[in-house]
């Protein structure tokens, strides 16, 4: 079956049309109730490419969401947010909607909205823009109360009229709404220890892999893509994941591993250290003894030394 059209939305305006709801109250800025979205008639799949943020909490929604490599099925309450310039798709399913009432609600706003404000620079600084659906944010009841206020506040505020403090206001409550999301993922990494401390593991042993013993000079030295990659999860939920659980960051665990090994292989061969910094991967012997320095306060050679 051929992919269908990806549809490109390049205002809020376009967004109310795709889903075919009456027209924006503000160009800029839109809180759409999902309830009242209406699928495009006679298409299974839709795909778009949005110019603008999207904030969501979606509940029972009737179909299956797509965002870079990974899906998601909405069954429960989950918030998920979206950056401009990706591809989005979603596969329509059909369902009884008595009993499969979708509910919850979208928040749209276009980069210009920002302009001017603090917001146009520390929006890149909340990494959860970047998640994957799978990814998505589980809200308990308080915390889904605690969004949901901040929401109605933002949508009264551009209902209201509009004056010199409106958008300033506005740009406060959505850093709010940032602020509280991050804090609540931070919640999710530490209350879904079980999970998370499996993807620990598995890490663990992908990085053993990278490092094992029969690595050859055409060896190199995985990049955190690459581990993210291979543990099903974007670069930065895992970085992001790894930094709340152990202090470390994706690239900081492939360094310690990546030591580690060199340790062993200082301590225990006979290998030279330009022979070592190329079956660890390294195009430069030099950078392996830098940054080997830079994590044992030592040199490759006087680590070995030591041991004499």
């Amino acid at each position: 079956m051929a992919e269908s059209e990806i549809h490109r939305l390049r205002s809020v305006s376009d967004l109310h049309r795709f889903n075919r709801i009456s027209a924006p109250e503000h160009p800029l800025i839109s809180l759409i109730d999902y309830g009242q979205i209406q699928p495009q008639a006679h298409a299974n799949e839709l795909r778009w490419i949005q110019e603008f943020y999207t904030i969501s909490l979606k509940r029972n929604v009737v179909g299956k969401y797509r965002y870079g490599q990974q899906s998601y099925d909405f069954d429960e309450g989950l918030m998920t947010f979206f950056s401009p310039e990706q591809v989005i798709s979603v596969q329509l399913i059909e369902a009884d909607l008595t009993t499969h009432k979708p509910s919850g609600w979208i928040l749209a706003i276009h980069p210009d909205f920002f302009f001017g404000t603090s917001l146009a620079r520390n929006i890149r600084k909340y990494p959860f823009f970047n998640y994957s659906t799978r990814e998505a944010l589980f809200l308990s009841e308080k915390e889904e109360g605690i969004i949901d206020g901040i929401l109605q506040n933002i949508k009264s505020e551009y209902q209201a009229n509009l004056d010199q403090f409106s958008q300033q206001i506005i740009v406060s409550q959505l850093e709010l709404l940032l602020n509280y999301s991050e804090r609540f993922y931070k919640r999710q990494f530490l209350t879904r220890k079980v999970s998370n401390h499996q993807i620990l593991d598995q890490l663990e042993e992908l990085l053993e892999t990278y490092f094992k013993e029969s690595k050859t000079v055409e060896a190199s030295i995985p990049s955190v893509h690459d581990i993210a990659e291979d543990l099903n999860l974007s670069s930065d939920y895992l970085s992001s994941m790894l930094k709340n659980l152990t202090g470390q960051t994706t690239q900081q665990h492939i360094h310690n591993k990546l030591i580690e090994k060199a340790k062993v292989k200082l301590s225990t061969t006979n290998l030279t250290v330009s022979q070592i910094a190329y079956e660890l991967g390294f195009e430069h012997p030099q950078s392996f003894s830098k940054l080997f320095k830079s994590k044992t306060k030592q040199t490759p050679i006087e680590f070995r030394t030591s041991f004499n």
